[in-house]
C-alpha cells in the first residue's frame, strides 16, 4: 500500500485547501446557517474540482474532503461526487454517463442520495415508477437528482422536480429535505451489486470528511490552549490538556489512515467493503471523541453556539450517525468478515 498522493491528487488537495480556506470563513458560515454557500459551490465547480474526481479517484476525493472538513465548508461536494459522478462512472450506462455527467461536472446539476436504504422501503413498479417516503435526505434542497435505493436495494436515479421535496430543518450542515415518491419516474442505475458499492464509497468519502472536521477541531483547540493562560502559564502546559489533545490526535490519524486505505483499495480495484466499514466505524466512534475533546478544551467557550469550534462539534456528531452509528457499523463489519471467511471470497469488488 502506498497512500502517497499523485501529483494530480496533491494539486487538487492544495487547490481545495486554498478555496475552502479563502471562502469558508466564520462570517460566511454564520450567514449560511444550515444551508449551502452557493458562491463557494460556484467557485469549486469553476475551479473544476467535481470534474476532476473521475481522474483522481476516491482517494483524491477523500484528500479534498479533508480540506472541506477542516473549514466545515457547507457545500454538497461529497454527496454530488459520490452519488452522482462516481456512482454513474462505475455503474451508469454509456448513455446515462453521456447525458448526466457533464452537468454534474460543472455543478449545474447536483446529486444526493437517500442512503442507507430507507427503513420503510421504496417500491418500484415494472414501469420504473417509484412509491415511498424518505423522511430525511441530506442536501435534497440543493439537488436536481437523488439516487434512491428500493426495498430490494436496487438503485434508481430520480429527478427531484418529478418528486415532492419538503424542507426539513436540522442542526446538520446540509440543506435536508423529505422526499415523497408517488408514482415518480426513475431510471435504474447499475446491477445487484451497485448499492453495496455506492454505500461503501459514501462511507469512505464521509470518513475522509470527518477526518478533516476532527483535524480542524483539534487545530482550534491547540491554538486556544497555547494562547490562553491560567495561573500565569498557557493551558497547554497542563498534563491533562496535553494528554487529551494527544488522544484526539491519534484518533484523528486513525480516521485518516483507514479512510485512505479504503479509498486506495477501491481505486486499485481490490475488495474494500470491510475497509470502508472500518473507516466508517473509526469516523463514528473516534470522531465523536475528538469533537467532544475539542469543545471541552475550549472550556466555557466550547459551549458558545457562536464559536467556530461548536460547528465542528455539530458536524462531528451529525457525521457520526449519517451512514450508520458505531454499534451498527461494528455489527455489520462482523457479519461481513464471517461471510467472507465462510464463502472464501477474494479478489475485486466490495
Amino acid at each position: 500500500m502506498d497512500f502517497t498522493p499523485t501529483e494530480e491528487q496533491a494539486a487538487l488537495r492544495d487547490l481545495a485547501a486554498q478555496i475552502f480556506g479563502d471562502l469558508s470563513t466564520h462570517e460566511r458560515l454564520t450567514a449560511a446557517g444550515t444551508g449551502t454557500d452557493a458562491e463557494l459551490w460556484k467557485a469549486l465547480c469553476g475551479a473544476g474540482l467535481p470534474a476532476a474526481v473521475e481522474e483522481i479517484g476516491l482517494l483524491g476525493l477523500v484528500l479534498a474532503l479533508e480540506e472541506q472538513g477542516r473549514t466545515t465548508a457547507q457545500v454538497p461536494f461529497a454527496a454530488s461526487c459520490v452519488y452522482g459522478i462516481l456512482a454513474l462512472t462505475a455503474h451508469g450506462t454509456p448513455m446515462q454517463r453521456e447525458r448526466l455527467l457533464p452537468a454534474l461536472r460543472d455543478g449545474t446539476a447536483v446529486a444526493t442520495g437517500a442512503f442507507p436504504a430507507p427503513c420503510g422501503g421504496v417500491r418500484p413498479t415494472v414501469q420504473g415508477e417509484l412509491s415511498g417516503v424518505v423522511p430525511l435526505v441530506p442536501w435534497l434542497r440543493d439537488a436536481t437528482h437523488v439516487l434512491v435505493p428500493d426495498a430490494e436495494r436496487g438503485l434508481w436515479l430520480v429527478r427531484v422536480a418529478d418528486a415532492e421535496a419538503e424542507p426539513v430543518e436540522t442542526t446538520a450542515p446540509w440543506s435536508a429535505g423529505r422526499l415523497t415518491l408517488n408514482g415518480t419516474p426513475g431510471e435504474r442505475v447499475g446491477g445487484p451489486d451497485a448499492y453495496e458499492d455506492v454505500l461503501a464509497t459514501a462511507r469512505t468519502a464521509f470518513a475522509g470528511l470527518q477526518a478533516g472536521v476532527c483535524a480542524g477541531s483539534l487545530a482550534r483547540a491547540v491554538r486556544h490552549t497555547t494562547t490562553r493562560e491560567q495561573f500565569g502559564r498557557p493551558l497547554s502546559t497542563n498534563q491533562g490538556v496535553l494528554l487529551r489533545a494527544a488522544d484526539a490526535y491519534m484518533d484523528t490519524e486513525a480516521i485518516r489512515v483507514t479512510s485512505y486505505e479504503a479509498a486506495w483499495r477501491r481505486d486499485a480495484g481490490l475488495r474494500y467493503g470491510t475497509h470502508a466499514l472500518t473507516a466508517a466505524w473509526w469516523a463514528a466512534e473516534a470522531g465523536t471523541r475528538v469533537v467532544h475533546a475539542g469543545q471541552h478544551l475550549h472550556g466555557g467557550l466550547g459551549a458558545d453556539l457562536e464559536h467556530p469550534v461548536h460547528r465542528h462539534f455539530l458536524w462531528g456528531r451529525q457525521l457520526d450517525a449519517h451512514l450508520g452509528c458505531g454499534a451498527e457499523l461494528l455489527a455489520e463489519l462482523g457479519e461481513l468478515i464471517v461471510s467472507e471467511k465462510q464463502t472464501g471470497i477474494t479478489g475485486v469488488g466490495v
